[in-house]
C-alpha cells in the first residue's frame, strides 16, 4: 500500500514523462503553437473565408485539437469572425477596439467572444456551411467543455504538477493572442501596407508567434487569400504550413493575393488598363503612397536647405496618403497647412482622390470610367510633377 501511495505521489509530482521544467515549457509552447496553427488554418482561412480546402483528415484533426485545447465551436467562431468583417469598425462589430475601446478588447476580448456566441441571430446569419455531422452535434458542440477537461487530465498525467501550468497556458493562449492581440492591437497599432476600408494593421512583418495573423492589414485587404504575406520581407508561417499540407495532398489553396502585371506602355489607358487598376486598387494606392512619401522627403529636404521650419510637413507626412476618414481630427489642420504651403503635395493629394473615384463611383459606365482614367493620366503627365508623370506612365503599362 505504501509503495502504491509513493508511486502515486511520484506520478503526481513528475508525471509519466518525468520531464524537467524547461522541457515541459518547450512542450507547452509546441502545443500552443499547434493550437494557433489550427485556428489560423482551419477556423480562419478554411472555415470563415473558404480561402483553402482541407482534406477530411486534416480538417478533423484541427476540429479535434481545438475541441481539446480551446473548447471553441466551429460554427460560433466562424459566424463571429464573418460578422466582424461585415460590420468592421461599425456598430455590430463583435470586437472592434474603435467601438468598445482598446482596453476592453485587449483585456476582455474572450468575454466579448462568448457574449456574441450566445447571439442566435449571428449564428444563423453568418454560421452557414460549417460542420453539422454526428460528432459535431453530439460531441464537439454539445459537450464543448469536455475536451478541455480531458486535456487537463492528460496534462497532469503526462507532466505531473507542472501539467496544471501547461493547461493554464493552453487555456489562456487564444484569449490573449487571438481575442486580445489580433482583435485589439491588430486594429489599433502597427503598420499598414494597404489603405483598407477599416483600421486593420500589421503588428509585425514576421507572422510566427500567432501563425501569420500578425499580418492583419494584409488579411483585411485580401480576406479570401490563403496567404497573408504580400511583401518580400514578410513571412507567414501559417502559409508555410499550408504549403506543406498542399505538398502531401491534405490542402488546396483557392486564392492568393492578386499581383499587378505590367507590360509595354500603352499610348493611352484603355478598358483593360482600367480593369487591371480596379482589380489591384489596393496595390495601386500603396504605390501612390510611396510616391507621396518620396515627394514629402523632397519638400522637407528643400525646407532644410533653406533652413526653414519643416515641423508641420514632418507631422503631416504620415497622413497625406491616407483616406480622409482615417485621419484624426487633431491632425487635419496640419494637413491643410502643409497642402497650402506645398502646391506639389496639394496636387498629389487631389489627384489621389480623383484616382480613387475610379472604383468608388457607382453610376458611371465602363466606357466613362475608361475616359476618366485617360483624362487622369493626361493631367498627371502634364502636371510638371515627376512623381505623378512616372506613376501615370507605369499605370499605362498595367494589364489584367
Amino acid at each position: 500500500m505504501s509503495a502504491f501511495f509513493d508511486g502515486a505521489v511520484a506520478l503526481l509530482a513528475d508525471g509519466l514523462l518525468g520531464l524537467a521544467w524547461w522541457q515541459v515549457l518547450i512542450v507547452a509552447l509546441v502545443l500552443t503553437h499547434i493550437t494557433i496553427a489550427s485556428v489560423t488554418i482551419y477556423l480562419h482561412r478554411h472555415s470563415a473565408h473558404r480561402a483553402l480546402d482541407l482534406h477530411p483528415i486534416a480538417s478533423h484533426f484541427f476540429r479535434f485539437w481545438l475541441w481539446m485545447t480551446t473548447g471553441m465551436v466551429t460554427k460560433e467562431w466562424t459566424a463571429i469572425h464573418r460578422k466582424h468583417h461585415a460590420k468592421c469598425e461599425h456598430e455590430g462589430d463583435p470586437h472592434s477596439p474603435h467601438i468598445f475601446g482598446i482596453k476592453k478588447v485587449f483585456y476582455e476580448g474572450a468575454e466579448l467572444y462568448r457574449a456574441e456566441a450566445k447571439n442566435t441571430e449571428t449564428l444563423e446569419r453568418y454560421g452557414h456551411n460549417t460542420p453539422n455531422d454526428w460528432i459535431e452535434r453530439n460531441v464537439y458542440s454539445r459537450y464543448s467543455a469536455l475536451g478541455v477537461s480531458l486535456m487537463l487530465i492528460l496534462d497532469v498525467l503526462l507532466f505531473g504538477a507542472l501539467g496544471l501550468a501547461v493547461w493554464a497556458l493552453q487555456m489562456a493562449w487564444i484569449p490573449i493572442t487571438a481575442a486580445g492581440i489580433i482583435n485589439g492591437i491588430g486594429h489599433w497599432w502597427g503598420y499598414r501596407n494597404f489603405e483598407a476600408t477599416d483600421a486593420s494593421t500589421n503588428i509585425s512583418p514576421w507572422g510566427i508567434i500567432i501563425g501569420g495573423e500578425e499580418l492583419h492589414n494584409n488579411h483585411h485587404t485580401y480576406p479570401t487569400s490563403a496567404k497573408l504575406s504580400v511583401k518580400p520581407y514578410e513571412f507567414d508561417i501559417g502559409w508555410m504550413y499550408i504549403s506543406i499540407l498542399q505538398a502531401v495532398g491534405l490542402a488546396k489553396a483557392k486564392k492568393l493575393p492578386p499581383k499587378m502585371a505590367f507590360g509595354a506602355v500603352k499610348p493611352v489607358a484603355d478598358e483593360k488598363t482600367l480593369e487591371a487598376i480596379i482589380a489591384n486598387r489596393y496595390e495601386v494606392m500603396a504605390g501612390y503612397a510611396r510616391e507621396m512619401r518620396e515627394a514629402c522627403k523632397t519638400e522637407i529636404a528643400a525646407l532644410k536647405a533653406r533652413q526653414a521650419d519643416a515641423s508641420v510637413l514632418k507631422a503631416a507626412k504620415r497622413w497625406l496618403h491616407r483616406d480622409d476618414d482615417k485621419v484624426p481630427q487633431s491632425v487635419k489642420p496640419q494637413l491643410a497647412q502643409a497642402r497650402a504651403e506645398h502646391p506639389v503635395l496639394d496636387k498629389m493629394v487631389t489627384m489621389r482622390e480623383e484616382l480613387r473615384a475610379l472604383w468608388s463611383s457607382t453610376n458611371a459606365t465602363r466606357e466613362q470610367l475608361a475616359a476618366d482614367l485617360q483624362a487622369w493620366c493626361h493631367r498627371a503627365e502634364e502636371s510638371g510633377i515627376a512623381a505623378l508623370r512616372d506613376f501615370s506612365i507605369r499605370l499605362r503599362s498595367a494589364h489584367a
